[in-house]
């Protein structure tokens, strides 16, 4: 199954959430408000990537054996 990218998705912000979540500050299910922070997005905007990150998650870090 392939998972449309939002246009507001960059890079960046994929990173970003995987360093977060390395970190172990916050549960990433509440993670938005440092999009919003960080990136200067609006609420809607950073839960969309928030979203994206979480869908998409498996596909870009775990191996298909």
């Amino acid at each position: 199954m392939t998972i449309e990218r939002p246009k507001i998705v960059e890079d960046e912000h994929l990173e970003y959430l995987d360093l977060l979540r390395e970190s172990g500050i916050t549960n990433m299910f509440g993670a938005y408000p440092y999009l919003v922070d960080e990136f200067d997005l609006d609420e809607q905007e950073a839960k969309t990537v928030l979203r994206y990150w979480m869908k998409s998650f498996g596909k870009r870090h775990l191996k298909n054996d």
